[in-house]
């Protein structure tokens, strides 16, 4: 675990000196899909804070036949151009959420808090005219006893519109 953290610090850091300056968007806002222990739909919104920086806040819901969970994820990412429109682009973050159990054995509903931290690694690109798509995975380390593994590998695509 130690190995895989100094790992993905090393290529973190590495990455960051190498940044590329490019034009982001001042906001984005748009849905992203995701796998992770389950169908996740999430609100998504990027704000920039410089020329290769900005953060992303993700308001994600899931249903299942025994629960439901609402999660809130904020991560902070460097982006880094390729070419035109394609970009890439990095960053940690952390996040948390409720999970309301509907235990049919006492027939109460319970409700718990989980958290996790994750990291972002993604491709993007941007159109001419206000779209921009992209892929990402984050592995998510959870703290807690709402996911069956304490490490789960989310894979997202996202649409948001530009302005």
């Amino acid at each position: 675990m130690m190995k895989r953290i100094f790992i993905f610090t090393t290529l973190l850091l590495a990455s960051i000196f190498t940044a590329q300056a490019q034009d982001i968007s001042e906001h984005a806002i748009g849905l992203r899909l995701s796998e992770s222990d389950g169908f996740w739909a999430e609100a998504t919104y990027q704000a920039k804070l410089s020329s290769n920086t900005r953060i992303e806040l993700d308001l994600g819901v899931q249903g299942r036949n025994r629960y439901n969970a609402l999660k809130l994820t904020g991560m902070y990412q460097w982006v880094f151009n390729i070419d035109g429109g394609l970009n890439w682009y990095v960053g940690p973050g952390i996040g948390g959420g409720l999970v309301d159990f509907d235990d049919d054995l006492d027939n109460r509903d319970n409700l718990e808090t989980f958290g996790f931290v994750t990291g972002d690694v993604g491709i993007e690109y941007n159109f001419d005219f206000p779209l921009m798509i992209s892929l990402d995975f984050r592995p998510e380390i959870y703290f807690d006893d709402y996911s069956n593994d304490d490490i789960i590998f989310n894979l997202g695509f996202s649409a948001r519109y530009k302005f």
